[in-house]
């Protein structure tokens, strides 16, 4: 499985990013799909989750500011990010976890830098 994934840059708070992230390869059949991000300094947390059933989660920082819609037949995520904030600077990371399992896929991390 490789993950693919474009966006981010630099923006002023207040803007607006999308992220994409399109899986290839072997697929496994059920999957849940996320964003993560990491800080400097600070670990990596999650940010959004989608699951095969299109439910989704989202960390209480990003609620109403960000959302993960999903192109299963592109199989490729997104994250459109609203609103942006100074504290939403970090490396971006799509995930694929195949559910049921311990097996995960990581993309590239993808920079986004919000200025004040």
């Amino acid at each position: 499985v490789q993950l693919q994934v474009s966006g981010g840059g630099l923006v002023q708070a207040g803007g607006s990013l999308r992220l994409s992230c399109t899986a290839s390869g072997s697929l496994p059949r059920i999957y849940v799909m996320g964003w993560f991000r990491q800080a400097p300094g600070k670990q990596r947390d999650v940010v959004a989750r989608i699951g095969p059933g299109n439910n989704t989660n989202y960390a209480d920082s990003v609620k109403g500011r960000f959302t993960i819609p999903r192109d299963n037949a592109k199989n490729t995520v997104y994250l459109q990010m609203n609103s942006l904030k100074p504290e939403d600077t970090a490396v971006y990371y799509c995930n694929l976890r195949v559910l049921g399992s311990d097996y995960e896929y990581w993309g590239q991390g993808t920079q986004v830098t919000v200025s004040s």
